[in-house]
């Protein structure tokens, strides 16, 4: 299965943002691992290391690397995701008489 990686490099000066994606190929229902994206940036000419798996913030392993760090931001696998949408639920609860 494919994962559609979109993330944005960041470049020191002027503060500039290029958004790029990458594809990965998983098994079914899997994200990428990790080592799978290092591997991707790597092979897009970006040497990096895993700064924070948390906000996967990717940092440069060579100090004169001419991005300050990649931040993925989203993992697109195909999957429809379901996104509460909080103003339609405010607007329904205010309209729709409540039930005890």
């Amino acid at each position: 299965m494919e994962c559609i990686v979109h993330f944005q490099v960041i470049y020191p000066q002027p503060q500039e943002r290029k958004s790029l994606r990458g594809l990965i190929f998983v098994g079914q229902g899997q994200e990428p691992a990790n080592s799978q994206l290092t591997t991707m940036f790597k092979d897009m000419g970006f040497n990096v290391r895993l700064e924070d798996e948390a906000q996967l913030l990717f940092k440069p392993v060579d100090a004169s690397a001419n991005f300050e760090y990649i931040r993925v931001t989203e993992l697109d696998t195909g999957e429809e995701v379901y996104k509460e949408d909080k103003d339609l639920k405010s607007i329904l609860e205010h309209l729709l008489p409540r039930r005890f």
